[in-house]
């Protein structure tokens, strides 16, 4: 570990994670793994790395603001597994590490003689992970991944955005994101096996899955009637009203997901007529006719501001909230108290921003300890620790099968 690095706090501290994994997905989650105290070691490919790294904008002195975001409280080596020292070092570091994380296509790693049942027979206690765009079985598991085409896979942009409109995904890569959610779930419930085992096992998620497991509202509709649920802009699909209304000057999300809270937007909005109008006695009633609802409640929350609805639905217990820019979250007053945004000096960008830990522990508290590597930092320090030599690692460089940074 670099003098410069905090040690590794948390409920997996101890942790070793070869992460195998570029762009998005692989990366969350290895950033998760790390958030919580594993050691990380990223694995890049050679040459360039990351595939993010080259992501040019935005960047801070020349560093890719995406991979600095994906990438913190990591260490990076940088080797070429095409070469026969490459592919050797990989093989040393699974032998001390507890997981491999990886997003390759299948057979990919295999080819190379570096997948799960050559590195199960090095360390029998390894957990293989792998994210790919469909999963490791059935007729598309050959196909490469990528966020949007998941989205439309997976259906999720059949139910996003507005009804007549052109299909729209969703604005954050959420299959990605969730993909990495799974997979550290999924690594975090092999290690607990493997407690109880000592065996290792390969653990397996797509990013179709991933977009599946969102869709839990609308499949249940689905399964229920047979009949697909269309896009439905910020409307609940089963409670109403609960989605976005205009006011004076801007927009306001308002959750009335249940009778009690109806009938308290009914009197705050000062139309209490409407809890007794037979369109909107039930819940069952407010979805039939949710649309004559929401435009009714919207001539009356454009007589106010957003901030002076804010007010009064808080003070009145009624679920409500502003819609917010990236810029105004990141300023909210509960966003900085839960530390959800954090400060990070980089070696080369300097002082940045990064999104903080979304898990906290009373006993193990995780945390952000160090920013992103630079291209091949920790290669030299990493197979020290390996048991290679210095000249061993030398020659390793001379040969092109390792980058030693710079």
């Amino acid at each position: 570990m670099s003098a410069a690095e905090t040690p590794p706090t948390g409920p997996l501290a101890g942790l070793v994670v070869l992460e195998l994994a570029q762009i998005m997905a692989g990366p969350s989650c290895g950033a998760l793994l790390a958030d919580l105290g594993a050691e990380v070691i990223k694995v890049e490919r050679m040459p360039g790395g990351d595939d993010t790294r080259r992501y040019a904008e935005p960047s801070v002195n020349g560093e890719s603001a995406a991979f600095m975001m994906m990438n913190r409280n990591k260490r990076a080596i940088a080797v070429d597994l095409k070469t026969e020292g490459g592919r050797g070092v990989l093989k040393r570091l699974s032998g001390r590490a507890d997981v491999l994380l990886e997003n390759f296509r299948r057979g990919a790693l295999d080819r190379m003689g570096l997948g799960y049942e050559a590195l199960h027979a090095i360390n029998p206690a390894l957990i293989y992970c792998s994210i790919t765009g469909y999963g490791r079985s059935g007729p598309a598991a050959d196909k490469g991944g990528f966020d949007l085409i998941a989205q439309g896979v997976s259906g999720l942009m059949s139910i996003t955005g507005e009804a007549g409109r052109p299909p729209v995904k969703v604005g954050s890569p959420v299959t990605d994101l969730n993909a990495g959610i799974l997979a550290a779930l999924g690594i975090v419930a092999a290690y607990v096996h493997r407690l109880k085992t000592g065996q290792g096992q390969f653990v397996d998620t797509s990013l179709m899955e991933a977009g599946i497991h969102q869709t839990a509202w609308q499949a249940a509709i689905y399964f229920a009637t047979g009949v697909a649920p269309g896009p439905g802009g910020s409307a609940h699909v089963l409670a109403a009203p609960y989605q976005a209304f205009p006011t004076a000057d801007g927009w306001i999300n308002i959750g009335g997901a249940n009778q009690g809270n109806w009938e308290r937007i009914a009197r705050l909005v000062d139309a209490p007529e409407l809890i007794d109008d037979a369109r909107f006695a039930t819940n069952s009633a407010r979805m039939a006719n949710r649309d004559e609802l929401a435009q009714l409640l919207a001539d009356h929350l454009r007589t106010r501001s957003t901030q002076e609805w804010l007010r009064l639905l808080d003070a009145a217990g009624i679920p409500a909230g502003p819609i917010n820019d990236i810029g105004q979250m990141a300023a909210d007053p509960q966003v900085l108290a839960r530390e959800m945004v954090v400060d990070l000096d980089h070696p080369v960008a300097g002082r940045t921003k990064a999104l903080g830990v979304p898990l906290k522990f009373s006993a193990t508290p995780g945390g952000i300890r160090c920013p992103s590597p630079t291209y091949g930092q920790h290669t030299r320090e990493v197979l020290q620790q390996c048991g290679y030599a210095d000249s061993e690692i030398t020659e390793l460089a001379a040969a092109g099968a390792v980058h030693l940074g710079r």
